[in-house]
């Protein structure tokens, strides 16, 4: 009888402690004191803008009955990961080209993207030239040369009528995939962090937003040339798959794109982001 007993025990505390983990995962409704509905939802962010950015937009959907638990990453890894095993709900703090690359490399095969939100735009900047037309014959241009922001530098480069690429080369374009370059321009390699420094030793520099504001560079007053909203690099919101089509996913990137998050953005950041056009 002892046994049956025990046996009984450790099934209840079991199923008490599965009830428990289920419960910290995935969106509730629940009631606010005034009884009305209200949704709650985990979003993963990683810490600087993209928090501070999500805290203003909590503020707007608690109007709309969402309560947003912001979940902070000091990582690029873990926000997916979570999302895909169901302990956030949503992230928020990643571009298109790192998800598609992420996702493939991990065979993970649940989440989706349900829109845009913002881009930390890079720029072309010069010490020696005020407009890229000025740009001399035989000129030089440091980019990054790690391979994901080594094409983003080339693919703006081509944006800017600077060289032409080969039709395929698409986000992952190295110097090779050039085809017309008409000023003969040099491409320097050098690791990103270091563009900035480069400034002072070629003609004009592709520069991470981050690595220009850390130099005290402000992306759209000092660069001669910026990425615009149809940039391919425009940050996103992520979900599982099965949920891509719920209302209050819906309501989180319509949020984003709320007047009141553009005149946060635009105020506290002073182009360093720039909002995405809906």
């Amino acid at each position: 009888m002892k046994k049956i007993i025990a046996l009984l025990t450790v099934a209840l505390l079991i199923f008490s402690l599965a009830g428990c983990v289920a419960s910290t995962q995935g969106s509730s409704t629940q009631s606010s004191p005034n009884g009305e509905s209200v949704t709650k939802i985990k979003v993963g962010v990683t810490a600087g803008p993209h928090e501070e950015i999500l805290e203003q937009v909590k503020e707007i959907l608690k109007d709309k009955g969402i309560d947003v638990e912001i979940v902070t990453f000091t990582d690029y890894v873990q926000p997916n990961i979570q999302l895909s095993e169901g302990a956030i709900d949503a992230n928020s703090f990643q571009h298109q080209p790192f998800f598609d690359n992420f996702v493939a490399e991990r065979n993970i095969t649940n989440l989706t993207i349900i829109g845009k939100t913002m881009i930390f735009p890079m720029g072309i900047y010069s010490k020696k030239i005020k407009d890229l037309k000025d740009l001399p014959e035989n000129g030089t241009v440091s980019v990054p040369n790690d391979a994901t922001n080594e094409g983003r530098a080339l693919l703006l480069l081509q944006t800017a009528g600077i060289i032409k690429l080969k039709d395929d080369a698409g986000i992952t374009a190295t110097p090779l995939d050039i085809v017309e370059n008409p000023k003969n321009i040099k491409i320097v390699e050098i690791d990103a962090a270091q563009t900035v420094r480069s400034l002072e030793d070629v003609d004009v520099a592709a520069i991470n937003t981050n690595y220009a504001v850390e130099m005290g560079l402000n992306p759209v007053k000092d660069s001669i040339f910026i990425e615009g909203s149809e940039s391919p690099y425009a940050n996103v919101i992520a979900v599982r798959k099965e949920d891509a089509d719920k209302e209050v996913f819906k309501k989180l990137l319509e949020a984003y794109h709320d007047p009141r998050i553009r005149q946060f953005v635009d105020e506290k950041y002073q182009g360093s982001v720039v909002m995405v056009e809906e």
